[in-house]
């Protein structure tokens, strides 16, 4: 059984919804996988794994963050997260140091390539995005800009269904 319960959840909801559960992720899945390809040939270098990048986003709007907080806000053991501080340190996008009321906690921030890395990548999928959109009809330019609201909303949702599991 999965950490939500799968079983209760399905039972509790509606074919229909499963469905279109279905295709929001595979296409979504599909976006991503699509723009990190684009990625990759528009920089002719790998982008970082996913778990890297965000990571590092969240040192970055949260400068000083400790390990245990950044595992608990990724949902991840605080022991990877210190393997990935551990890597992101020695490609010098991570810089770790003690906390000045904990000397036992480290403090983590991003280097200044890191922030040129992310702003870069932030840029380019932008770029790249944007560009595909404008190919797009007005019809459904619109539609995937009314989804936005909906698409946090579900994330709230989703959230909120994984803390009380």
């Amino acid at each position: 059984m999965h950490a939500l319960g799968t079983r209760s959840i399905v039972s509790s909801v509606n074919d229909s919804s499963v469905g279109s559960a279905r295709q929001l992720l595979d296409a979504t899945g599909l976006v991503r996988r699509t723009i990190r390809r684009a990625l990759r040939q528009v920089t002719h270098t790998e982008p970082l794994p996913p778990t890297h990048c965000e990571l590092l986003r969240l040192a970055e709007t949260r400068p000083g963050i400790t390990v245990a907080d950044a595992a608990q806000e990724m949902h991840l053991a605080p022991n990877t997260v210190s393997t990935l501080v551990s890597k992101l340190t020695n490609d010098q996008l991570l810089s770790r140091s003690r906390s000045a009321k904990d000397g036992r906690s480290a403090q983590l921030t991003v280097t200044a390539a890191a922030s040129q890395r992310l702003a870069e990548r932030r840029d380019l999928r932008a770029e790249i995005a944007g560009r595909a959109l404008a190919r797009l009809s007005p019809a459904d330019r619109a539609a995937l800009a009314a989804a936005v609201p909906a698409l946090l909303r579900l994330v709230e949702e989703i959230e909120s269904l994984e803390r009380a599991a």
